[in-house]
């Protein structure tokens, strides 16, 4: 797919300088360097400025905010040659904040440290992807994944020791048995599924009201992309789908999952919902999805803008697949 590389959190071609993450002096270098940096995320919520089009500020090592993120940095890459690493402020409390409001689906609110300008605040990732340049969405969406996955991987998945940060944040090496632990990243395949000139949605249980978006579902153990669209589909739908073709991938840091898009032509139309998995699923013509994205419709609310299901629809029905 020609316009593959374009989706949200895709593109940016960041200099990952990979090849810096075992050498412990080397890393020690680049946290010195003067023109090093860093991004700031608190609770997941990445540190932004601006208004329309936002930008993830970038912290010189010796700013005053970062007293409040005591723990390790992590490596992130290189930037023009200069060392970008990601903080984290989660102990930090702010003010009359309501720790049982977090963890929301969509989070309107922002946060702004007294160390900080005005201009600065912490803003949920989901809810501004599409007004970073695709630079800063991988840096947030990069950052955001590996502050989880050091989150909830802190004990030897073999032993259960303590295990400690290694490799500037992209490795856990456990002190008592010496097994290494990498970033965990979940592939899941997200289908646009057609049959003539309609395309398949669904709704999950739970979505905010009317919110319709492609099928999508983990890939299991042993299993092809091209058959874990065909056993989600139809374990959700009863559809059967015939060929299948890759289109884009989308890093999801939400936690940490990799959205495989795939392209999948559906075999009958006869739906046979599984209402475990999904509330409704529907057959939508192109005209009718037309309708829902230029907001005509009241029934169906398009997938969110910046996710790859809103991005698959959108180049399906401006006829641009290939």
């Amino acid at each position: 797919m020609r316009h593959a590389e374009t989706v949200t959190f895709g593109g940016s071609a960041l200099d990952r300088a990979a090849e810096l993450r075992g050498d412990p002096a080397a890393l020690a270098e680049a946290a010195r360097d003067p023109k090093a940096h860093s991004v700031l995320l608190w609770r997941g919520k990445p540190l932004v400025t601006g208004e329309d089009a936002l930008n993830l500020p970038r912290l010189p090592a010796d700013h005053p905010v970062l007293k409040d993120a005591p723990g390790a940095p992590l490596f992130l890459g290189r930037e023009a040659g200069a060392p970008v690493f990601a903080r984290d402020m989660t102990e930090w409390h702010p003010e009359d904040f309501d720790e049982t409001q977090l963890g929301g689906f969509f989070d309107p609110r922002e946060q702004r440290h007294p160390a900080l300008d005005a201009s600065q605040r912490f803003a949920e990732l989901r809810r501004v992807m599409t007004r970073l340049n695709p630079r800063d969405a991988e840096l947030a969406a990069t950052a955001r994944a590996l502050f989880g996955w050091h989150a909830t991987h802190g004990f030897c998945a073999r032993c259960g020791a303590a295990s400690e940060l290694a490799q500037g944040g992209w490795q856990r090496v456990c002190p008592a048995c010496g097994a290494r632990h990498f970033p965990r990243t979940d592939p899941v395949v997200i289908m646009l599924i057609t049959r003539g000139n309609s395309t398949l949605l669904g709704r999950s249980h739970g979505w905010p009201g009317g919110l319709y978006s492609c099928l999508a579902g983990f890939v299991e153990p042993g299993e092809t992309i091209e058959a874990a669209v065909r056993r989600e589909v139809f374990e959700e739908s009863g559809i059967a789908v015939g060929r299948v073709r890759y289109l884009a991938s989308q890093p999801w840091p939400f936690p940490a999952s990799l959205m495989i898009g795939c392209h999948g032509e559906a075999l009958d139309d006869a739906i046979s919902l599984d209402p475990v998995e999904l509330e409704d699923a529907r057959w939508v013509s192109r005209e009718e999805l037309a309708d829902v994205f230029a907001g005509t419709r009241s029934d169906i609310v398009p997938a969110r803008e910046g996710a790859i299901a809103h991005f698959l629809l959108r180049n399906w029905l401006a006829d641009r697949l290939d």
